[in-house]
């Protein structure tokens, strides 16, 4: 396999069809990483082909469900067993820090090992009742078919991972394309499932830009899914084109989540401490690139000034720099695009009034932070209001805006106050407030005193404009299955509804 041989098809690594490569550049320092096979419509519709013939003629959607959870049992203890080593792709791909990098690989890892124990513990289906001992009635779950998946380029290889693995154990064939920005680690868990034993066509891989491999994906009739993890405008466009051949879609769309802190929470020395803290987690790992971000702290008045005070002193003290160097907190942005988005948005809260407590800038070059890099400082911006661009919009970036309220109807019309409900967070040392205020916030995922964990026994997904369907949990299996009914009469004899 050529370093420019990153599609795979039916069991072969392979160009592109074109012949087109495309560089993959470190956000650290702006040179080229790697370069892969840029992908096009035709290499799509071969992957495509390949994974309706391993569906439709393979053995794959047949084999024991014991054989699929082995499977996914070995690619768990395989990627366990190159853990350093796609850490450090993954950090050099995305600019995360390497220790990001290696819960990413643990997460991953417990997702194979989740989705293997869930199909093994399965019943052999519901038992409906017939109202007859003659009638044998039982709803069954089968693969859905040929899924297509698209994952994005914060987290290439845990999206991609809570995709592939109930895709695997509920018995489908797959194409998967990955970030063009992002594709390095997605790369290596294909060769890890060939290796793990999986037949050929059923994991099927396309890099390449999302015009035309994801365009194509979302609109051949050959797939029945199509799962898409990304921005809004994208998976509006994916909606579209899959509905035509009416196939099933999943979307996670980003949000603009709150993380709403009562004053009781910060009663005490520790209480204040924790819930700063968990405000820096929720605002600037991996520089504030993630879909469940807390960009908008919501803060009870009367303790907003000290707050933002310590807030604003220990983000400037977060240490920048590339993600494989010692001592680094916080990387890159992932390209020159995103560095000049999030400059855009800091310009415009500036001219709506918003008052810069932190940062604001591209910080200084220095030994582990290169003057080519996309490095941006984490950034604090006070007196923020709804109608601002930054309040409303995901920035994706290590931005935090902070709102303020008064009264508990207040917080949760402000948390609410936007067009996303993926994820959002509750600091009280009021149990009843606590459940209270999740109860009413509509957000997919709702933390009280934490932010930023999820469990794979979960299911994860938004209300709103964050999406539609659910990944990881019974959820997320059920997404890559059918429901079928089957009607058995054990003693069966003429009905004569019509004369003759």
């Amino acid at each position: 396999m050529s370093a420019t041989e990153t599609i795979h098809v039916d069991g072969v690594w392979r160009a592109a069809a074109s012949g087109a490569t495309r560089e993959v550049l470190d956000p650290a320092d702006a040179k080229t990483l790697a370069l892969v096979a840029e992908g096009g419509a035709d290499d799509t519709d071969a992957a495509i082909a390949a994974a309706r013939r391993a569906f439709d003629s393979g053995p794959w959607p047949h084999t024991p469900v014991a054989d699929r959870a082995a499977l996914l049992r070995r690619v768990a203890d395989l990627l366990q067993r190159d853990r350093e080593d796609i850490a450090l792709i993954e950090s050099r791909d995305t600019g995360k820090t390497l220790e990001e990098g290696r819960v990413d690989v643990d997460d991953v890892t417990n997702a194979f090992r989740y989705f293997a124990d869930l199909v093994m513990n399965e019943s052999g289906g519901r038992v409906v009742d017939a109202g007859s001992p003659e009638v044998h009635s039982v709803v069954v779950h089968e693969p859905v078919g040929v899924c297509a998946m698209i994952t994005p380029w914060n987290y290439p290889l845990l999206q991609a991972s809570w995709k592939v693995a109930p895709a695997l154990a509920a018995g489908n064939t797959f194409v998967l394309k990955p970030s063009e920005v992002t594709p390095l680690s997605t790369v290596h868990l294909v060769k890890l499932l060939l290796e793990a034993g999986l037949p050929n066509g059923v994991a099927n891989l396309v890099t390449g830009a999302g015009d035309p491999v994801g365009a194509r994906l979302s609109d051949h009739p050959d797939v029945d899914l199509v799962s898409f993890t990304g921005g809004l405008a994208s998976g509006t466009k994916v909606m579209q084109a899959a509905a035509p051949s009416v196939k099933k879609v999943a979307l996670e769309l980003g949000g603009k989540n709150p993380n709403v802190v009562f004053a009781d929470a910060c009663a005490t020395e520790e209480g204040f401490d924790t819930a700063v803290d968990q405000a820096l987690n929720a605002a600037f790992i991996h520089s504030g690139q993630v879909c469940s971000a807390g960009a908008r702290l919501i803060i009870e008045e009367s303790v907003r000034d000290r707050f933002v005070a310590e807030l604003a002193r220990r983000a400037e003290k977060i240490k920048l720099g590339r993600g494989t160097e010692d001592g680094v907190e916080c990387g890159p942005l992932v390209s020159a695009q995103q560095l000049a988005k999030v400059e855009a948005y800091v310009a415009s809260a500036r001219e709506e009034g918003a008052v810069v407590r932190c940062g604001g800038n591209r910080p200084a070059p220095s030994e582990v932070r290169p003057a080519t890099g996309y490095f941006y400082e984490p950034t604090v911006l006070d007196y923020c209001h709804g109608e601002m661009r930054v309040v409303r919009e995901e920035t994706f970036g290590p931005i935090l805006t902070v709102e303020t309220f008064h009264t508990e109807d207040d917080a949760v019309a402000l948390a609410n106050d936007t067009e996303y409900g993926l994820a959002g967070a509750v600091w009280t040392s009021d149990p009843g407030r606590a459940r209270r205020v999740a109860g009413r916030l509509r957000h997919g995922t709702v933390w009280i005193n934490d932010y930023h964990p999820y469990l794979p026994q979960a299911e994860w997904g938004g209300f709103g404009k964050s999406g539609v369907g659910r990944e990881l949990g019974p959820a997320g299996l059920a997404e890559y299955r059918e429901s079928k009914h089957v009607y058995q009469n054990l003693n069966p004899r003429p009905v004569r509804w019509f004369s003759g």
